[in-house]
């Protein structure tokens, strides 16, 4: 009996790893299963890079070669390649402009947003006032009203205070037209933190304004940072808004750009490195902050 329990002792313990460690084949598979997914993915990105990399090496050729083949001719043509066109953008005060009109147009929209939509997120989340939760509901619906059915009351409106046509008023539109979803996101997020911490705080002596910059917002950089781009990237490549609101002084990029195309035609040598300039700009800051973009978006997905 004793001689029985023995062997049961020394053969569970190769029976259990063998069972914890896979088989050769199910080894091999899952790794040619990595490396596959791994070449997918990375031919799905470079394949997404291909319109920015045939923008690049187009803005980097003359109109005449332009016109006379592909940009993937440079590939066995790199003399192709010169920065003039780039000098003629410089010397585009219609174009520079419009790059520093959409840096003064996107930088306070997007800060402005961040800023009231955290403010307004943690007060619907921790603060409690008369009305609260109905507020939150009318925030909530403005998300479904469209951008087009308020233009042109809008217009009207910045017409009598005299903003229409200027920067301030464009700022205004996108700073109104991202606050219902900032302060939606940040207030689904701020509530998902744990009540003890904030009590804790507070019983330290901490006031609400405290409370918020101290706390609240490093714990919430994820969800603040996914915003941050979202805004910014929706206000950069926004057209539609800055047709409407904006005059030849303030016009951002994207504006000009479709201006130079009504004005001149096929000004492919001024349009090309303008339209990627305007293409870089959001990729870079989006590449920039892509691991604060991801934390936001999975932020709450596992408990």
């Amino acid at each position: 009996m004793t001689t029985h329990a023995g062997r049961l002792a020394k053969t569970a313990p190769a029976t259990t790893a063998n069972r914890a460690r896979p088989s050769l084949g199910a080894r091999i598979a899952s790794g040619v299963g990595g490396g596959l997914v791994r070449v997918f993915l990375l031919l799905v990105g470079l394949f997404w890079l291909v319109p920015t990399i045939g923008l690049l090496l187009s803005s980097l050729r003359s109109p005449e070669d332009m016109n006379g083949s592909g940009w993937w001719k440079v590939f066995t043509a790199p003399s192709q390649l010169t920065v003039d066109n780039y000098q003629k953008l410089l010397e585009n005060g219609d174009i520079t402009n419009s790059l520093l009109n959409t840096v003064l147009i996107t930088v306070p929209a997007t800060v402005l947003v961040v800023v009231i939509g955290s403010l307004a997120g943690y007060a619907f989340a921790w603060m409690e006032f008369p009305g609260r939760d109905w507020w939150f509901l009318g925030v909530v619906g403005l998300l479904v009203v469209p951008v087009q059915v308020a233009l042109i009351p809008i217009a009207e409106l910045f017409g009598k205070i005299g903003v229409f046509g200027s920067v301030t008023g464009v700022v205004l539109f996108h700073v109104g037209y991202g606050l219902p979803f900032a302060v939606f996101l940040l207030r689904n997020f701020f509530a998902e933190i744990p009540r003890e911490l904030l009590e804790a705080a507070r019983l330290d002596g901490a006031g609400e304004l405290r409370l918020f910059a101290r706390v609240v917002m490093p714990l919430g950089g994820p969800a603040i940072a996914s915003l941050g781009i979202f805004q910014f990237l929706w206000v950069w490549n926004d057209m539609l808004v800055a047709l409407v609101f904006s005059d030849s002084g303030s016009q951002p990029i994207t504006v000009a750009l479709q201006t130079q195309v009504r004005q001149f035609g096929n000004n492919i040598d001024v349009l090309a490195p303008g339209a990627f300039i305007s293409m870089v700009v959001p990729l870079a800051v989006f590449f920039a902050f892509q691991r604060q973009f991801v934390s936001g978006v999975m932020a709450g997905a596992v408990k």
